[in-house]
């Protein structure tokens, strides 16, 4: 098997970061090689799936404890560390197991750990998808049919696997446990450890007549279309959860949820921070010194805004409300217009006498902060 590699360094963060800074990592490196955003990359595509994985695993805190004692044998037991004398990986036993081989060992559980009930109801697992969006799609909300494979319990047994009019018995081999004590040859000699039982699949009963629809399992495969109602005001990276949307539960435990994470594609004109949106407009030399009405665009359409004279490159105006919807709340952030003065090239020789004649004719009072800058060069030489 190809050797993986570290978890953390795959999403770029220290061993015993935060939440928020594990989540922060993957949601760049899920939009840095999404393959939305790199079609026919492959490279990007594996990495995607590499990204996704070691996310899976560290966000999951009972995963990631596991994976930072054992590494990636500790999530993984068809992940070996190379041969040995045993066979298998690490010794031949499975890592998700050592806590009965120390059971076993030392007559007592690892920590204090006791296996559940099996028959007990248990939830069913989360579904994470991924959607890209415009940006506009995210200032307006919008949305979104999202095609899924799930696991839905089955109608005709109700997820008890065995067919109706049919009951379920204790499994004769482990006593209704869901377990079986095996001894395994170790690297530490001769251990006891327990492992789910093969007659009843770890559910400590057995069917005595399978439902013909699910052959016993409970549940059904299927594939699935979700609407997903994308809210205004979601910002890339976040991650809307569709409750009871996910995998069937476990001996009539809930289902799971659908979590989706929102990817938002970039706009060629407008950027966001938080709420407040920004854009830049070009204006000519002659509208910044005489002024103009100028239509601006927003993400509402276009509106008048009247520009000053004498209005200075790199000069900011706001249009309050202009802004992003706030998520989940009243009002809108506001858009930041910053105003660049376009400098023309390629100019006629008949231009550039006028233009000259223009500049002679500017005094100084007209251009105060130029006299200033050159006041202030001029003292600088007469100290010397």
């Amino acid at each position: 098997m190809a050797e993986k590699r570290d978890y953390y360094e795959v999403l770029g963060v220290q061993k015993g970061c935060s939440e928020d800074e594990l989540k922060k990592a993957y949601r760049q490196m899920a939009k840095k090689y999404h393959p939305d955003l790199n079609p026919g990359d492959k490279q990007a595509e594996e990495k995607f799936k590499e990204v996704n994985e070691a996310y899976e695993v560290l966000s999951d805190p009972q995963k990631r404890s596991r994976y930072d004692q054992f590494g990636h044998a500790g999530v993984d037991p068809s992940y070996g560390g190379g041969a040995d004398p045993y066979g298998g990986g690490f010794g031949g036993f499975d890592m998700g197991d050592i806590g009965d081989i120390f059971e076993g060992f030392f007559g007592g559980g690892f920590g204090g750990s006791r296996r559940s009930n099996p028959n007990a109801p248990r939830r069913g697992t989360d579904i994470r998808v991924q959607v890209t969006i415009s940006f506009f799609e995210a200032c307006m909300g919008v949305k979104k049919r999202i095609s899924i494979a799930k696991t839905e319990a089955c109608p005709d047994c109700r997820g008890t696997g065995a067919e109706n009019g049919t009951a379920m018995r204790t499994c004769p081999d482990c006593g209704g446990t869901g377990q079986i004590r095996v001894q395994q040859r170790t690297p530490f000699g001769m251990m006891s450890s327990q492992r789910p039982c093969d007659k009843c699949g770890g559910r400590g009963r057995v069917i005595e007549k399978a439902c013909p629809k699910c052959g016993g399992r409970g549940y059904n495969s299927a594939t699935k279309t979700v609407e997903v109602q994308i809210p205004a005001g979601i910002d890339d990276g976040q991650t809307l959860s569709l409750g009871g949307q996910g995998n069937a539960g476990v001996n009539g435990g809930p289902a799971g949820d659908l979590l989706v994470l929102v990817s938002v594609r970039p706009d060629t004109l407008f950027s966001r921070k938080d709420y407040d949106i920004y854009c830049e407009i070009p204006v000519s030399f002659y509208q910044a010194v005489t002024g103009d009405e100028l239509t601006v665009p927003t993400i509402d359409g276009n509106v008048k805004y009247n520009l000053p004279e004498g209005t200075q490159p790199g000069t900011v105006f706001r249009l309050r409300g202009k802004g992003v919807q706030r998520l989940n709340g009243r009002g809108r952030g506001d858009q930041y217009v910053t105003v660049t003065v376009e400098v023309p090239k390629n100019l006629t020789r008949q231009q550039i006498e006028k233009l000259k004649e223009f500049d002679d004719a500017i005094t100084d009072k007209q251009t105060a902060k130029k006299k200033k800058f050159s006041d202030k060069i001029k003292e600088m030489f007469e100290e010397k």
